[in-house]
């Protein structure tokens, strides 16, 4: 088998992971979520997403600069490794590929089956048997898109992302025009929650919260080797990319409280989309629109998916991890590295599995309980730090605002993320860290030195 990617993809294919991964799921899941952890001030939840979509874009450009100057196989790895060396970029990418991106896929196959079942009419099942076997349905399938078709699935990733956009839009624009004409944009404006402006700590856990909504951007630097032309159109995706998934967030989320109010937000849940929709556009426009949102939903977990299957092989191609020969193997028929994307698959179960018992069921772990769509995405912001650092000493060549000022501010966004998690959190996140612990020492120990 020949172990090399063909450059398969364009820029609308990686402007459209960026933007497709990114919005879809977590702008629906996690507005009531926001709501719920202000206690209902809507100016403070705003202020969240704009915290963490400041952070993204200056995330993104810095890996943008980098882009420019270091390809290989999987960016964010090819960046560490270039950054700290082989043995931190190994962990970097046994991290992505064993908990960050199994745990967001898990979610978003719950998160699809979620929608689905409101769809449909089955809000009180969205924990229950039924919903997860839905969730696993949705995972299988997507893997097998990708699995046998990386061509398809691309395409796929292309037109669930237009299609994406069009409840967005609608809610952004007509959503705000309409909150403005009844009253509800004012009135939700002037609820304040004194007590989680006094604190903070309503900041820092939606901050924590919308993290996930804003997540998998850098997933997207997982397409590097099957890039066209990717030292320019890599760079071009992910500041084009990041700009609009945070106008359409905010404006997105200004819209929708202008269609419900805050108490009808943070009361109803996974159907506030619904209802808000329906009210929007009627019973039939409003159920017609929300599928789009259950296929919005499916465009981000095939982009995820899309990232996911490559991550044993990011490693194995270096010749590290365990079995490099069969993991760095791509099929000759599909060009897809069908081994990793096997591991993959595995590794979304187990992680679906546990979500279910940590945060849908009664907690089956006790104090290990935690938000696998939200503390794994912290963890990633603590590992870019030292690649920040190690950035601004090496790129000696670039001017003082692409070496300094940004990763400087990068600095500052990921040490905000990480403390966030701890306000917001607490103790759960020393459990968090110890489950984080036990992976990253089961990686070590399968790790293969190399000769430089």
């Amino acid at each position: 088998m020949d172990n090399r990617l063909e450059k398969k993809y364009g820029l609308p294919t990686a402007v459209c992971m960026v933007v497709g991964i990114v919005i879809g799921s977590g702008v629906f899941f996690k507005a009531e979520t926001v709501l719920n952890k202000t206690g209902g001030n809507m100016p403070l939840g705003i202020l969240a997403w704009g915290i963490v979509g400041a952070i993204m874009i200056i995330c993104s450009y810095v890996f943008a600069t980098m882009a420019t100057r270091y390809e290989k196989v999987n960016g964010l790895v090819d960046y560490a490794e270039a950054t700290m060396g082989r043995r931190y970029a190994y962990n970097v990418g046994w991290f992505m590929a064993v908990l960050y991106t199994p745990c967001l896929v898990s979610v978003l196959a719950w998160i699809c089956a979620r929608y689905f079942c409101v769809l449909i009419g089955w809000q009180d099942r969205i924990t229950s048997g039924a919903c997860m076997t839905i969730a696993a349905l949705f995972l299988c399938l997507d893997y097998t898109l990708n699995a046998l078709s990386p061509r398809l699935a691309g395409k796929f990733q292309v037109s669930t992302t237009v299609i994406k956009m069009v409840p967005l839009a609608l809610m952004a624009l007509v959503g705000t025009v309409i909150g403005l004409a009844n009253g509800h944009m004012a009135e939700n404006f002037a609820t304040m929650s004194t007590a989680s402006i006094s604190t903070g700590q309503g900041l820092m856990a939606s901050t924590v919260a919308v993290a996930f909504a804003y997540e998998g951007w850098i997933l997207a630097t997982s397409i590097n080797a099957e890039l066209k032309d990717a030292k320019r159109n890599l760079p071009r995706a992910l500041i084009l990319g990041s700009f609009i998934v945070v106008a359409t967030y905010i404006l997105y989320y200004i819209g929708l409280n202008g269609t419900v109010t805050t108490e009808e937000l943070m009361a109803s849940g996974e159907a506030a989309a619904k209802m808000a929709f329906q009210r929007l556009l009627g019973p039939v426009g409003g159920v017609a629109v929300f599928a789009l949102i259950v296929v919005s939903c499916a465009g981000t977990l095939n982009g995820l998916m899309l990232s996911c299957c490559r991550g044993m092989y990011a490693l194995a191609v270096r010749g590290e991890g365990p079995r490099p020969d069969l993991f760095s193997q791509v099929d000759p028929v599909t060009n897809m590295p069908t081994n990793s994307a096997i591991v993959s698959l595995g590794l979304d179960t187990v992680w679906l599995l546990f979500f279910y018992g940590a945060n849908l069921d009664s907690g089956w772990f006790g104090p290990f309980c935690f938000d696998s769509s939200e503390l794994p995405i912290i963890t990633l912001y603590a590992m870019y730090v030292p690649m920040f650092i190690q950035f601004m000493r090496k790129a000696k060549d670039l001017n003082g605002f692409r070496r300094f000022v940004m990763p400087a501010l990068g600095l500052c966004g990921c040490g905000f993320m990480v403390y966030a998690a701890f306000a917001g959190y607490g103790k759960t996140v020393w459990f968090y860290l110890i489950i984080y612990a036990v992976v990253m020492v089961v990686g070590n120990l399968l790790y293969r030195r190399k000769a430089d």
